[in-house]
């Protein structure tokens, strides 16, 4: 029987510590070699860690949402499989890892901010458990069903009624919070009496009152929240709104969906990407990245388009590389290969890093106009909004028109409105005379 410290590895370059964004296991769990351990998150990509070893897990490193550094202690395991007092396991990509001494059963003290303990051994991070005392971590699994302290305040909570008065109460609309019981039980006839003093009121509940729920900010949220608040205290935002008449491209849409083949099915959006493609070479400053901490601007000459994309975990922004050389049918497909793979939680890091110009779109959601908040350090960020028909005039003729705002929020540090402005004019000239999209 052994006892083996398994070490975070090394699972991105330049990467210092991760995220512990989900538990699969919990002390005294038992588990085969490669088995799940934890979900790790290191800027928008998440790496399942896998236990190294079969065993049992006897101590396990910090809480969902804490920081851990890289090689610093994730797990502890017992383990049949290795004999011997003292075992090294390799853990993947040059992660090493030692076997625990004495006391590894409790659960590790977690780190603060992420660190190891190595600064009070001149760098170097001890594995010792023994000496100091562990300090127990609650470690929740979600099987043992609410935590106690939640369970307690729900206890005193809880009213003195009969399951046929909830029941009535809840059809009724009443929340028996509200019902005066001269015993502490409320009883038919007290919600009889409530309803003989406010029926002149005509009273229902609009909705029955809900417990307040305490949700921590950790993983990708946390992460959209930190890039949100520093993009809008470092960036001084503008928005210009237009109108485009899309009439003529929906047309041309449907007609090329009819046609498609095996291809894809086409959504506005890989249409507008031509459009947008086509624009910036004359607004290089579009399609830029602003190191303000070093004062350079960089204008890109490829667009690496980014797709804002919504996904379970939250606000994901996957990048069509190299958007300037694919057709519209190539965009489509990637377009959608990548939105399956941010939903799925399977893009890779390089596919959600390096974009030059964002797009974001709500679809048929998309409202009548739109602030979107600019992906840092870019400087520029593209919102269709939703299409809707109304009248309109074509040569002295009221017509039916379908109408899109398109939005635009700009870094007003090295983009001027007029060239926003004039950005917007010369796309919206392509949308819509859509046969301009298709020659040079």
């Amino acid at each position: 029987m052994a006892r083996i410290d398994f070490k975070l590895p090394d699972i991105g370059e330049g990467i210092a510590e991760a995220e512990i964004v989900a538990w699969h296991v919990r002390v005294g769990d038992v588990v085969e070699e490669d088995d799940p351990l934890c979900d790790m998150m290191t800027d928008k990509a998440t790496v399942e860690m896998t236990a190294p070893v079969s065993g049992t897990i006897v101590a396990v490193a910090g809480e969902v949402g804490d920081q851990i550094a890289i090689g610093a202690v994730l797990a502890v395991f017992e383990s049949e499989s290795v004999v011997g007092e003292v075992t090294v396991v390799e853990a993947p990509n040059e992660a090493a890892a030692v076997a625990a001494p004495e006391r590894a059963e409790q659960v590790l003290p977690a780190r603060s901010g992420g660190r190891g303990t190595g600064e009070a051994n001149g760098g170097e991070e001890s594995t010792d458990l023994a000496a100091p005392e562990p300090v127990a971590i609650p470690f929740h699994h979600p099987a043992d069903g609410p935590p106690p302290e939640q369970a307690g305040e729900d206890e005193k909570k809880r009213l003195l009624a009969s399951p046929a008065v909830r029941a009535r109460a809840k059809d009724l609309g009443i929340d028996l919070a509200e019902v005066h019981a001269p015993d502490g039980r409320i009883r038919h006839a007290d919600l009889d009496a409530f309803l003989g003093y406010n029926g002149a009121r005509g009273y229902r509940a609009s909705a029955p009152a809900r417990a307040d729920e305490a949700i921590k900010v950790i993983g990708l949220r946390r992460r959209i929240a930190e890039n949100m608040a520093a993009s809008k205290r470092a960036i001084p935002h503008f928005t210009y709104v237009e109108e485009f008449d899309v009439t003529k491209l929906e047309a041309l849409r449907a007609d090329l969906n009819e046609t498609r083949g095996a291809k894809p099915r086409l959504t506005i959006l890989p249409l507008l990407i031509v459009a947008i493609c086509k624009a910036l070479p004359d607004f290089p400053m579009i399609n830029a990245r602003y190191d303000d901490t070093a004062g350079v601007v960089t204008r890109h000459g490829a667009v690496h388009l980014g797709i804002a994309t919504q996904t379970e975990a939250g606000l994901m922004v996957p990048v069509v590389r190299d958007a300037q050389d694919l057709n519209i049918w190539q965009l489509a497909a990637e377009i959608a290969r990548l939105a399956e793979a941010a939903r799925a939680g399977k893009a890779r890091s390089e596919e959600l890093s390096g974009s030059t110009l964002t797009v974001t779109s709500l679809g048929p959601l998309g409202g009548i106009a739109t602030t979107p908040v600019i992906n840092r350090p870019e400087v520029a960020i593209i919102g269709p909004n939703r299409i809707v028909e109304r009248p309109g005039f074509r040569d002295g003729q009221v017509v039916a028109a379908k109408l899109m705002n398109l939005s635009i929020s700009c870094d007003h540090r090295v983009v001027d409105g007029w060239d926003a402005a004039s950005f917007v004019q010369a796309v919206k000239r392509l949308v819509e005379t859509p046969a301009l999209l298709f020659v040079d």
